[in-house]
């Protein structure tokens, strides 16, 4: 059932009324400081609300209270816009679009943009009208973009299924529909292919906003034709001139801060130190998982971080809510607390720390001092959506095994070198040595696997790995492996890769880790091997220990959960494993693992 709000114009006689003081509110607001995000003051006002909506702001709101009307008294707190993420992935949660909302609603979050792009990578068209499905159930705003790229880099991966211009020009016509999610075939863009331009005009046609995702440093020639194609927005920016580029030609700048990206420090710059219009950048998450919902928070975090980097706290404020809402062509719908906008509001007793005290949606409280207090409801996922990890068969050791030219005793192998912290990967060299004829991995160069697991054809791509740290015998194996999700492994014993996948099989996916010969973590995510419809807590506990488990088994980095689901991610320099071999994605080209003179 659709968690429905009357449009403004049905209810604005209402508002009228209410704000005339001819028709009592449903909430008021006294005693705090407004944070008007419409003209960066804050101001010693009230706020009447009425049928989900604000009807009055000013200074006196008391010609607006009835009898029946709940006075909440802010005690000298100040009132914020329900926050905003311009960019995300619900999906990254580990979590269905019901538990991330109640997760992320006592952080604040009021608004969502997602791309459910993961899940259409696994079941198609049907996948990305069940997560809308769900996502209009919320008690909270949750836009979704029609994802653009399954596959990401056609000719380089296969995809679960396909997403065709009919697909997205269908999409469109969708109640909770927005835009395009993220453009990642910037090259198919660059040179005109055909279906991207098409999808890209189905959405342009119908009003809605074209998602950008340029992945290249080429800011020359490639960059102004990508932006021509109509994409509006990009959060693949890592440093300044990124973001000078983006909000120069029109795009706005969407600064990221998820589990693993911190690229708002490096091009906040721009508005901070260079001092260009701030009101062309957004902040967005893209991908946070349930740990960091859990323990450190959403956009409150991301909001946090932007006033540590020397953002003026109210202009970090309106990245979080009103820039947002104008991109996407909801600046009279939400983001700002004005009149006939959705009354989603935050008590905050602090600019700077941002404590969420006291939430509202729609007019409704649904989270006081960091509890939820409405209900979520849940989908009924049916049964092929839980039962999506097919391989075809049992895997063993030797489907892991990476076989020499004949007579080598060494090879130079092209390795996939984890940059912490960032999307992109090193394409590194080294020099293995050969026993019985199999290559093996030595110091801090590990195997790693994709595993075909849509449909059931038993392949298995091996490649090798460094940066995670790993020693002695362990192994990790993931259903979360972006944009495709396959599977990926990565191990430093071969049977403990083939136990690590067959569990995967035998759960509907997920994540689990191995040291020497015993399970020390599982995270079960049987909704298309991506999420879990269970509760964030409970998610982040199993997902803790699975962190936990990496770290037993020598890994240093921050976050590499996230790195480790990135590995076949081939829209992003410089080496990948997809399902048809190693990636140099410099070239957008399947390469030779070992180099030529070996």
């Amino acid at each position: 059932m659709e968690n429905h709000i009357k449009s403004w114009a049905e209810v604005a006689p209402h508002l009228v009324a209410v704000a005339a003081g001819r028709s009592p509110a449903d909430m008021v607001i006294r005693g705090g400081k407004l944070v008007n995000v419409q003209t960066r003051e804050v101001l010693d006002w009230q706020v009447a609300i009425a049928a989900g909506r604000f009807a009055y702001i000013g200074p006196d709101a008391s010609h607006c209270i009835g009898p029946d009307t709940e006075v909440i008294e802010a005690a000298g707190r100040y009132l914020i816009p329900g926050l905003c993420d311009g960019h995300m992935h619900i999906e990254s949660g580990m979590l269905t679009p019901a538990e991330f909302a109640a997760a992320v609603i006592p952080h604040g979050t009021t608004t969502m943009f997602t791309d459910p792009h993961e899940i259409a990578n696994v079941l198609g068209l049907r996948g990305v009208r069940m997560m809308h499905d769900e996502a209009l159930m919320q008690p909270v705003n949750i836009f979704t973009q029609m994802p653009s790229c399954a596959p990401s880099a056609p000719g380089l991966e296969t995809t679960g299924f396909e997403i065709s211009a009919d697909d997205v020009a269908e999409a469109m016509a969708w109640p909770g529909i927005i835009g395009l999610g993220e453009m990642m075939n910037f090259p198919g863009v660059v040179n005109g292919d055909p279906q991207m331009l098409a999808e890209m005009a189905a959405t342009m046609r119908a009003g809605k906003t074209v998602g950008g995702h340029y992945a290249s440093p080429d800011k020359g020639v490639a960059f102004s034709a990508y932006v021509a194609g109509g994409a509006a927005d990009d959060h693949e920016g890592t440093a300044e001139a990124d973001a000078l580029a983006r909000t120069r030609n029109g795009m706005r700048s969407m600064m990221r801060l998820g589990s693993a990206w911190y690229d708002v420090e490096s091009q906040i710059t721009a508005v901070t130190q260079k001092g260009l219009d701030p009101r062309n950048f957004i902040l967005c998450t893209d991908d946070c998982h349930s740990g960091t919902l859990v323990n450190d928070g959403h956009m409150n975090r991301v909001v946090r971080h932007a006033i540590a980097c020397g953002c003026d706290p109210l202009v970090a404020l309106q990245m979080a809510t009103i820039n947002t809402a104008t991109h996407f062509g909801l600046e009279r719908e939400l983001g700002s607390i004005t009149p006939g906008r959705r009354a989603d509001v935050i008590l905050t007793s602090d600019l700077v720390t941002l404590p969420i005290e006291h939430v509202i949606a729609r007019g409704k409280t649904v989270a006081l001092n960091g509890k939820i207090t409405v209900d979520c409801p849940h989908y009924d996922w049916p049964d092929d959506a839980r039962q999506t990890v097919r391989m075809g068969k049992m895997l063993g050791h030797a489907d892991f095994a990476v076989h020499a030219p004949k007579g080598a005793n060494s090879v130079v192998a092209k390795v996939i070198g984890v940059v912490e912290n960032q999307a992109p990967t090193e394409a590194l060299t080294a020099e293995l040595p050969v026993v019985d004829g199999v290559v093996e991995g030595q110091g801090d160069t590990y195997q790693i696997a994709l595993v075909e697991r849509h449909r059931a054809t038993g392949k298995v791509v091996n490649g090798f790995v460094s940066g995670f740290g790993y020693t002695g015998r362990m192994a990790i194996a993931s259903t979360v492996a972006h944009d495709s999700h396959h599977m990926i492994v990565v191990g430093t014993d071969r049977a403990l890769m083939a136990r690590a996948a067959n569990r995967l099989g035998q759960v509907g996916g997920g994540v689990t880790v191995w040291k020497d010969d015993a399970e020390l973590a599982l995270v079960e995510l049987p909704i298309a091997g991506l999420m879990s419809d269970s509760p964030a807590a409970e998610v982040a506990a199993k997902a803790d220990a699975m962190v936990a488990a990496m770290a037993a088994c020598g890994c240093t980095l921050n976050n590499a959960y996230m790195q480790h689901s990135l590995l076949a991610l081939v829209v992003i320099p410089a080496l990948r494993i997809s399902d048809l071999g190693l990636v140099d994605v410099t070239k957008f080209e399947i390469t030779n693992l070992f180099e030529e003179n070996t």
